[in-house]
């Protein structure tokens, strides 16, 4: 029975993949984000799932298979997690009333095996045009903190969002759909 890692330390990509009756652990990758100058999204977030899931791959030695995954927030550059309330207002008012991409790399290794998989996932995102205030009130409730881009879409972030063309779970942390899509066709390791 093959085994599947979850290499992330993230709360919501953890909830997302026990959705499933799945054999599962969690092993965070202790890898140091870096992005080069102008490296393109789709890029930046393959690389940076590959990492993380070599990381972890280094500690395994029984067949596992390692998911890892990278979320970014681009709008025009990337917008990270803020480090406090003031860069959190910056990033949502650049976002206010227009869109971005929300991507996510996902990289797939099973240890003992030449097989990896590196793939991504795009999703547009339209926030509506909300005054300084509600954008404040937003930032009250501390939902911003540990998030790229400064918003969480499943929580009371989801006032802020117009609409999305994609996938949901894709900004939440992990695009469900084709991580299963990818499980089944490399791995034969389907969610369900």
């Amino acid at each position: 029975m093959k085994k599947l890692i979850l290499a992330s330390s993230s709360p919501r990509r953890k909830d997302l993949m026990s959705r499933f009756n799945i054999d599962i652990e969690v092993s965070s990758s202790n890898i140091e984000e870096k992005i080069r100058e102008n490296e393109i999204p789709e890029q930046i977030v393959m690389s940076l799932a590959f990492q993380k899931a070599q990381d972890v791959a280094d500690r395994y030695n029984n067949n596992e298979i390692i998911l890892a995954a990278d979320t970014i927030v681009y709008k025009d550059k990337v917008l990270g997690k803020p480090d406090n309330e003031e860069e959190a207002m910056d990033m949502l008012m650049s976002l206010n009333g227009k869109e971005h991409l929300v991507l996510t790399g996902i990289c797939l290794i099973q240890v003992g095996t030449l097989k990896k998989v590196v793939s991504y996932s795009k999703t547009r995102v339209k926030f509506r045009n909300l005054s300084q205030e509600k954008l404040k009130r937003y930032l009250s409730t501390g939902e911003y903190k540990d998030k790229a881009g400064s918003y969480g879409i499943q929580g009371y972030g989801s006032i802020l969002v117009d609409w999305i063309e994609g996938s949901y779970s894709n900004i939440v942390g992990l695009p469900i759909s084709k991580v299963d899509y990818l499980l089944e066709k490399y791995f034969d390791f389907p969610l369900l």
